[in-house]
């Protein structure tokens, strides 16, 4: 859901180039402090357990988060907060069986997410870090013992590749990333760009909210990895929302990100899209409902991103090609076409920035301590590999660091930057004009542009239906007779994924970005998708149900600030 071969280089290259990494590594407390621990820890487990330890990792992530929120001309909220938690993977028995094992469907779950000390107290630190190994392990124990009976029981895997795979250590310490915000000032800022909603009488409610965060992560291992990184991003978030004369809820909503709050575009941009926002949720109100419809249709290039990310992003990561209760979409069709040829997809959780904005799905090191690195998942309509992390895959032994996870969840493979890439791109007024072609060539009374989506859903397991929902938000009838485009309301995309892939005619050529959280097994993740506004020949679109209350009885109160 979306509200998102190792690269190492040669060992004389890598030395050369982390060397200074390296020294300073000896100085970050915490680091040391885990690293004791760990050692300690796991020389008891390697030699005297049963069935022994092979691998352990503390895993750290420290989240700082500043924001200001405000509505209608008023600050509502201003506040921060900071957090450690500790995560411990434990793996006992062997890389090719062990407690991680997983039999049809079941997600094993051994750390919590254990709450640390903001400082860095050796003895509360190394206390709360053994107590959760021991806990780890008698959890982990258990399993091992129900995962031996099973496999004596249960009909023999389809995929029998390990269960863990190995990695070359790291040493990488970023310097610690400060995070300043002056919440007075961009509260005064809020409280006037929020007012404007006050001039629109059908706006129920509304919200102007800047989050700023920090994470950095820090990660040892029995392998002698050892790393601090991090990043830091801010989110300025517009929204408001009403109720159509049929109860129909709808909102509208716009949003900028940026790596830190001083990137944020300039104030009078703002302002501009707050007007756009109130503006867009009055028409809205006023526009006609959709009825289900099937015909050609235009996703711009953030639509088209959220659309690449729940029909193709999630049925490539790499655990749901070994888990035979998933629907398994792409699992044996490895060098065969999957996509339009004209299309590749490239996940790149280096990249950045695209298209002038900054990307969310950003990361040096993936959780389990792989470096990141560019990966063509599809070359040309041709599917190469999978999204994978440590859980090795038939005939994908190793990592390409995408193994990621919320703090207090486990690690699975997991999406970063999603890129589209086109070799058959038009501009935009040429793509309009290959849509009305197709709407006349296929007789329908019109076409439909997807302008801004707010994320979708899918369902990827066997027992389900394998199908995708994308939720848009402003949409348009596109006339073939010349008449002005008509926003309609109401509206969820709907299909199954291989269908739809087939039915991509065209893109255009400037790619656009979906910044976004995407929730999934191992909790929620930030992630990015770029891509080209897409043609495709068939979209189908269902009503969205109307709502039980009827706009308000009372009239509202008369606004003392101007408003109407």
């Amino acid at each position: 859901m979306l509200f998102w071969g190792v690269l190492v280089p040669p060992r004389p290259v890598w030395v050369a180039l982390l060397w200074p990494a390296l020294a300073a590594a000896q100085n970050v407390p915490l680091l040391d402090i885990l690293k004791q621990e760990l050692d300690r820890n796991f020389a008891v487990l390697k030699d005297k357990g049963e069935p022994p330890a092979y691998y352990l990792a503390y895993s750290v992530v420290e989240d700082e988060t500043q924001y200001v929120t405000a509505s209608f001309g008023a600050l509502q909220g201003s506040s921060g907060n900071r957090s450690r938690n500790l995560d411990v993977t434990l793996r006992l028995g062997s890389p090719q069986f062990d407690n991680y094992h997983r039999m049809r469907g079941d997600y094993p779950q051994f750390t919590s997410g254990a709450a640390l000390p903001l400082e860095d107290n050796a003895n509360a630190i190394r206390r709360r870090a053994w107590l959760e190994t021991d806990r780890v392990y008698r959890s982990a124990s258990q399993r091992m013992i129900r995962l031996r009976t099973n496999t004596q029981v249960k009909a023999a895997e389809e995929d029998s590749s390990d269960d863990f795979s190995p990695a070359e250590a790291s040493t990488y310490v970023e310097p610690p990333i400060a995070l300043t915000l002056n919440r007075d000032e961009w509260g005064n800022k809020l409280r006037r760009w929020s007012a404007e909603f006050q001039k629109h009488r059908g706006i129920l409610a509304c919200n102007v909210a800047l989050v700023v965060s920090r994470e950095t992560k820090y990660l040892v291992n029995s392998e002698g990895t050892r790393l601090r990184h991090g990043r830091s991003f801010a989110r300025l978030l517009i929204t408001a929302s009403g109720k159509a004369f049929d109860g129909m809820d709808l909102s509208a909503t716009d949003s900028f990100e940026a790596e830190t709050a001083d990137r944020l575009p300039k104030d009078e941009q703002i302002q501009a899209a707050v007007v756009k926002v109130a503006a867009r949720l009055t028409e809205m109100l006023k526009a006609p409902p959709v009825e289900p419809f099937v015909g050609p249709a235009i996703l711009s290039g953030s639509s088209a991103g959220v659309f690449f990310h729940e029909i193709f992003g999630h049925r490539i990561e790499g655990h749901r090609q070994k888990d035979e209760a998933e629907g398994q979409t792409f699992t044996k069709r490895v060098g065969q076409s999957v996509l339009p040829e004209f299309l590749s997809v490239v996940f790149d959780p280096t990249r950045k920035a695209a298209a002038g904005i900054d990307l969310n799905g950003t990361y040096v090191y993936d959780d389990e301590g792989v470096k990141a690195g560019p990966v063509r998942l599809v070359d040309n309509g041709i599917l190469k590999t999978f999204l994978l992390s440590r859980s090795p895959i038939k005939g994908f032994p190793q990592s390409n660091g995408h193994g990621r996870r919320q703090a207090g969840a486990e690690v699975v493979s997991r999406q970063s930057n999603l890129i589209v890439e086109s070799g058959q791109a038009v501009d935009s007024a040429k793509l309009r004009e290959m849509l009305i072609a197709e709407v006349k060539r296929q007789g329908k009374p019109y076409g439909l542009y997807f302008e801004k989506v707010t994320g979708g859903f899918t369902t990827t397991g066997r027992q389900g239906l394998q199908a995708f929902t994308v939720i848009p938000l402003v949409v348009y009838r596109v006339y073939p007779d010349g008449r002005p485009d008509e926003l309609v309301r109401g509206v969820s995309i709907v299909g199954t994924p291989l269908a739809s892939f087939a039915k991509i005619l065209a893109t255009s050529d400037r790619p656009e970005v979906f910044n976004g959280i995407c929730g999934a097994e191992s909790g929620n993740i930030p992630v990015s998708a770029v891509s080209p506004a897409l043609l495709v020949s068939e979209m189908e679109i269902q009503r969205k149900p109307a709502g039980v209350d009827a706009p308000p009885t009372l009239s509202r109160p008369t606004s003392t600030g101007g408003g109407q």
